[in-house]
């Protein structure tokens, strides 16, 4: 490294050109002024030796391959950025959209306080539901959802043990708390970015329980209506729609019974109905691997993956929704409506890509398309904030 330093000189033929700083040597041999075949020798250096066997070709290589990683950094985060643009223009909002994830997960390690924890819990009652005026658009900070996840994750350490003890009644605890963990940990996470606070803890279990129960039971309805023998791209398509039509009509009834208008609380009730249908089904999955002792995997596998699933799609979904709702009560041609229907058909293509028989890695595939899903959906939740600053204006204006 001390050669690396130093002044650096090069020569071409009989001529002897320097001394260089490094910094500038590694600019002329990007500008190819300098070659690999180039003799360079370095102050304190008794030989003259070709760049490409010298201290600077290492370097070089290095700053090259910073700056590739940097230039795809810029790419990916240009690509981004105007993607969550055209997402956010078929929510109806213009110009920019900004998403720190840093800034959105910056509570999650800190230290907070049982009465904090109490503090969210309360929200959403007759008399804890915050005045429009005092609703605040800042993009939330949600850390509640970790700790519960956390609880849920030490359930599943004891009753693993438990169950490697020979205690074979924990395993109907240890299904529970691994077909559950994720997707209500999810539900505590929008619960917690559901800035209008106006959806109690109590309604959001309900929801979840009973919507979620009752989203399974009319999927199995309108699977009755169909027939397919095995997963090819046409069924894919077909377990999309139908799954995911099932889900939005009790999102649709709960909408409608709750009157909602924030695009926030669209997002929590479909994200609630998605993760209730998720958790049910993973017990299920669950429950059929126990016969050839592959649930465990199956249970790890549903657990990591329904980050990006059906509460994912069911939320955008059911922000869709209220989008299209506004203020004014519900009615079925809202469903009907091209804003809506974009959003529904992206919930419904990603639900059907998830189950094709295509781009079969284990990994990379549902990687990709869970940022797909988390990406539409943080652009929500910046449109249901805008969507709040609006709401507080008017209401500041007209003195409520």
């Amino acid at each position: 490294m001390e050669r690396l330093e130093t002044q650096w000189f090069y020569a071409e033929g009989r001529e002897t050109y320097g001394p260089f700083p490094v910094a500038e040597m590694l600019r002329m041999a990007e500008a190819k002024q300098i070659g690999r075949e180039t003799p360079v020798i370095g102050r304190g250096m008794t030989e003259w030796v070709i760049f490409k066997d010298s201290p600077l070709q290492e370097l070089f290589e290095n700053e090259r391959n910073k700056e590739a990683a940097r230039q795809t950094v810029r790419e990916t985060r240009s690509f981004v950025g105007s993607a969550a643009e055209k997402i956010s223009a078929m929510a109806g909002d213009e110009g920019p959209v900004k998403l720190s994830l840093g800034d959105i997960f910056s509570e999650v390690l800190k230290k907070h306080s049982k009465k904090e924890s109490e503090q969210i819990f309360i929200v959403g009652t007759a008399k804890t539901t915050p005045d429009i005026k005092d609703i605040s658009s800042e993009w939330p900070k949600p850390w509640l959802f970790f700790r519960v996840f956390m609880v849920f994750l030490l359930v599943y350490a004891l009753l693993y043990f438990a169950a490697y003890l020979g205690n074979y009644f924990s395993l109907a605890g240890l299904i529970f708390a691994g077909s559950f963990a994720v997707p209500f940990s999810l539900v505590i996470f929008f619960f917690e970015t559901n800035a209008p606070r106006n959806i109690s803890i109590f309604s959001v279990v309900r929801m979840f329980f009973i919507g979620g129960a009752a989203a399974i039971l009319v999927t199995l309805f309108l699977y009755s209506t169909v027939s397919f023998n095995q997963i090819t791209v046409t069924s894919a398509l077909k377990i999309g729609l139908i799954e995911e039509t099932g889900k939005l009509l009790i999102v649709a009834w709960f909408v409608s019974r709750m009157d909602v208008k924030f695009i926030l609380n669209g997002l929590l009730i479909g994200a609630v109905i998605g993760a209730g249908f998720a958790a049910f089904e993973s017990a299920g999955y669950a429950l059929r691997a126990l016969q050839d002792g592959t649930f465990l995997e199956v249970i790890f596998n549903r657990a990591w993956t329904s980050v990006g699933t059906h509460t994912i799609w069911t939320a955008i979904a059911g922000a869709a929704l209220v989008i299209v709702k506004q203020e004014r009560p519900f009615s079925v041609g809202m469903l009907k409506q091209p804003r809506f229907l974009k959003f529904f058909a992206v919930a419904v293509a990603l639900h059907a890509v998830w189950d094709m028989p295509v781009f079969n890695s284990p990994v990379l595939k549902p990687a990709v398309l869970i940022c797909i899903g988390w990406l539409f959906v943080l652009v929500l939740i910046n449109s249901g904030l805008r969507q709040v600053t609006r709401i507080v204006r008017a209401a500041s204006e007209n003195g409520e």
